[in-house]
């Protein structure tokens, strides 16, 4: 399963700023990597474990703007057509999948 978080968020006054950073670090402490500038995205092993830092990411949101939360899976993702300008790129998965035995 793969879990992004989208957000808008206001950056007019500094208050905001700090808001919007905050958010942005606590995601990135939970394991999410940027995307894009406002999508991060992390690799869960199971719809539970998603569903645990669904709840993380539910527990930080800010008072004001705009947050989507999606889950999907690695099919899906792998689906995903990438576009740098008019070429097409290779969809890069941000982690390396370990397995244990």
């Amino acid at each position: 399963m793969w879990v992004l978080v989208f957000f808008d968020l206001p950056t007019e006054t500094k208050k905001d700023r700090k808001i919007y950073a905050d958010f942005r670090k606590k995601l990135i402490q939970d394991g999410f990597t940027m995307f894009q500038f406002s999508i991060y995205l992390r690799h869960c092993a199971s719809r539970e474990n998603a569903e645990v830092h669904i709840k993380r990411v539910k527990k930080i949101l800010p008072p004001n703007g705009n947050i989507g939360i999606l889950c999907i899976t690695d099919k899906q993702f792998g689906n995903m057509k990438l576009f740098t300008g008019t070429k097409e790129t290779e969809v890069k998965t941000p982690y390396q999948q370990l397995e244990l035995f």
